[in-house]
């Protein structure tokens, strides 16, 4: 066998690594699936990434409420907010300016009607009374000559009449003796007048250093002490630079009540004469009764609300002025038999625009549903209409809550 043979023999046993020619329609299809794969996983890793938060938040489950034949409080139709108001108040001064010599007060002082809560320097109107007194006596001593002299006068004036009707003295005697008795009785008239003007600028005087003496024109707290001894206080001063436009402040803690702004798209829901129950912020679980006063008739246009006067209807020395209240107008009475309320927990409510609503849990999320309250037992809230029992609701923080939010269950109550 030649070289030739041999090297072609060996040439067929080599094994043919090229590879095989792959079909365009093949690359094709794998290139787009890959490609759908990528894009699938790009859309699910953004989906997953933009999904909102769970806010973790508290359950509770609405409770049937016991029943009661008695008398229950009415549902809330409304609830605004405002403050406590006193509707008598008074910045107690003097009717004059003048420099303080005495402040009687304190803050927090009880004071009766007409009691001193301060003086002022009567040195000047003390001076003017002592000199009216003066001008009085004076006029009072020549009413007294005035009087002396025309009853000096009168027997002669007497007898020189009866003279001249005998023709015992001429006429030009007895006119004389009638001028003078006429001039006595001017001057008692005259001295009279002057006593009268005399009375009356001592009276002016007396007055005057009457106004010097403070005196409260009510009963009542002081509230505010503004002035101290030395300082200048005038009722005509505008506030400005050192001058005091009053002693202090007295406030009548009986004429307390609370002014709220309520809504002109709810002011049908109050009425005077109606039931309402205040809530003091600093005394939030102290219902306090009360009733609807009065409907300012006229709207904020800035605010577009309504003022509402809501009186207290039992006193209590907790109650302060400019305290933050919160009021809830009452429909009329129902009682417990008649209305199938349930219990929740007071913090799984919620009030906007002045509408009651609980957070109605669903599966992971939140529904927001209005609701009727009704009375208030210690920290449960009353629902009269909007919940059934046995509906679960969100409780504690649900000021992070809107409706449809996504929710983590963090325990149950």
């Amino acid at each position: 066998m030649s070289l030739d043979d041999k090297s072609s023999q060996l040439r067929r046993l080599k094994i043919d690594r090229t590879p095989a020619p792959v079909r365009e329609a093949s690359r094709l299809w794998w290139g787009g699936g890959a490609i759908l794969l990528l894009a699938a996983i790009g859309t699910g890793t953004w989906l997953w990434l933009d999904r909102p938060a769970a806010v973790p938040i508290r359950v509770a489950v609405a409770q049937k409420a016991i029943a009661s034949d008695g008398p229950v409080a009415g549902a809330t139709l409304l609830d605004a907010s405002g403050y406590v108001v006193a509707r008598r108040q008074a910045t107690v001064s003097a009717k004059i300016t003048g420099k303080v010599t005495e402040v009687l007060i304190e803050e927090g002082q009880h004071v009766e009607r007409d009691e001193v809560v301060g003086r002022l320097d009567d040195s000047n109107t003390h001076a003017a009374l002592d000199q009216a007194l003066a001008q009085v006596r004076q006029a009072q001593a020549q009413l007294r000559s005035a009087r002396t002299s025309y009853a000096d006068a009168r027997p002669i004036y007497e007898r020189s009449q009866k003279q001249s009707a005998a023709g015992m003295v001429s006429r030009d005697s007895f006119d004389n003796v009638k001028s003078s008795y006429d001039a006595q009785q001017t001057a008692v008239d005259v001295a009279e007048q002057a006593l009268a003007v005399a009375t009356a600028s001592l009276a002016v005087a007396q007055r005057n250093e009457d106004d010097t003496v403070v005196k409260a024109p009510f009963a009542g707290v002081i509230t505010v002490k503004a002035a101290q001894p030395g300082e200048v206080v005038s009722p005509l001063s505008a506030g400005g630079g050192f001058t005091r436009t009053g002693i202090g402040t007295l406030v009548d803690m009986d004429s307390l009540e609370v002014e709220v702004d309520v809504s002109e798209n709810y002011i049908e829901r109050a009425r005077p004469g109606q039931d309402a129950v205040v809530r003091l912020n600093a005394y939030p679980d102290w219902p306090i009764p009360a009733t609807v006063i009065a409907i300012i008739p006229t709207a904020d246009r800035a605010k577009a609300t309504v003022k509402v006067r809501v009186g207290f209807k039992q006193k209590d020395p907790r109650i302060l002025p400019e305290m933050g209240a919160r009021v809830s107008f009452l429909g009329e009475q129902v009682t417990a038999t008649g209305a199938p309320a349930v219990l929740v927990p007071d913090s799984a409510v919620t009030h906007d625009s002045d509408q009651a609503a609980v957070f109605v849990v669903q599966g992971d999320h939140v529904l927001r549903q209005r609701v009727t309250l009704g009375s208030r037992q210690g920290d449960q809230q009353a629902i009269l209409q909007g919940l059934a029992a046995g509906q679960t609701v969100a409780s504690g923080d649900i000021g992070r809550l809107t409706d449809g939010a996504l929710i983590r269950r963090r325990d149950r109550d």
